[in-house]
């Protein structure tokens, strides 16, 4: 019976030290890889990548990531290059075989954004819904926009300052931009990440939130916030679209058509059940009836009149 116990107790032993080895040598498959963390012994430092990459180490010396993100690394990964590239002994000890250092050229969007991510999505509002973005959904990556290299933004490391780097991919909105009534996007008075955030939100088009999670446009436009004793329903319900095209537009106040009058008339029109008020009948479109907004002045909402008199 004891010979047994030795003997189940022996199987076992060597059954445990199989699986420790199997699972060191992951370990190092995957620190090799990158995808773990190596010793400090595997890096090499900032000054012996600047032997040979002298240019790229001047081209990141007083950007946001020598200055300030790079230096909030610990222990071996707190050097510079390598915190992005990986450890660069084997590299540097191979005479800098490419095949032992990492390379973002060579990486798939969504290998390189997750080495971005490492750092930027931790503990950070604006990029923790990048991987659910249309961006991200659409292989539109960091790299896509920003250089860490070759920026010519220092704040945001972007490859070219909006609007254009945005048009390269929406020209839509370039030309939207250029009509008679627009947001004044082409003369640098407001940014298209002053609206969307190009990382990502729970909102349609990647649209921000006001500070009162309220749509966007109000951080502009307060005196439409409200909230009134007596609300236009679409303005809370339907946004700011609904009568405004936010791009631009032909027609006076970036109204989607070009009489206020037809504007009005595709929600308050007779229709049978619509549960929407239609005009009275004396509003028979005469000329004088045509600009509903000369009388309903307060047409986002009122406090005072349930027909936005005043």
């Amino acid at each position: 019976m004891k010979l047994l116990r030795r003997a189940a107790i022996s199987t076992l032993t060597l059954a445990s030290l199989a699986w420790a080895g199997t699972l060191l040598g992951e370990k190092s498959q995957s620190q090799a890889a990158g995808n773990g963390p190596a010793s400090s012994s595997a890096y090499v430092g900032a000054d012996t990548c600047k032997t040979c990459h002298e240019e790229e180490f001047k081209s990141i010396h007083g950007t946001p990531h020598s200055e300030s993100v790079l230096k909030l690394k610990g222990g071996g990964e707190a050097h510079s290059c390598e915190t992005c590239h990986g450890p660069g002994a084997a590299h540097a000890e191979s005479g800098g075989d490419v095949s032992k250092i990492i390379r973002f050229p060579k990486l798939s969007t969504a290998e390189a954004d997750k080495r971005c991510l490492s750092c930027h999505q931790s503990g950070s509002l604006e990029h923790i819904n990048f991987e659910r973005s249309s961006h991200a959904k659409n292989d539109v990556g960091c790299l896509s926009c920003h250089s860490p290299h070759h920026a010519n933004t220092p704040q945001f490391l972007l490859s070219k300052a909006q609007p254009g780097l945005c048009y390269g991919c929406h020209s839509p909105a370039k030309a939207d931009f250029s009509k008679p009534f627009r947001h004044r996007v082409d003369q640098h008075l407001i940014e298209c990440s002053d609206c969307h955030n190009p990382h990502g939100t729970f909102g349609d088009k990647q649209l921000r939130s006001a500070r009162t999670q309220q749509q966007v446009c109000v951080n502009c436009h307060v005196e439409k916030q409200g909230p009134f004793a007596f609300e236009h329903v679409p303005v809370k319900t339907e946004r700011c679209e609904s009568c405004h095209t936010p791009h631009g537009s032909t027609n006076p106040r970036m109204l989607r058509v070009s009489q206020v009058n037809l504007l009005c008339l595709q929600c308050h029109s007779a229709i049978a059940n619509s549960g929407i008020p239609g005009t009275p009948s004396f509003h028979n479109q005469a000329q004088k009836y045509q600009a509903c907004t000369m009388c309903h002045t307060q047409i986002h909402g009122s406090n005072f009149n349930e027909f936005f008199f005043k």
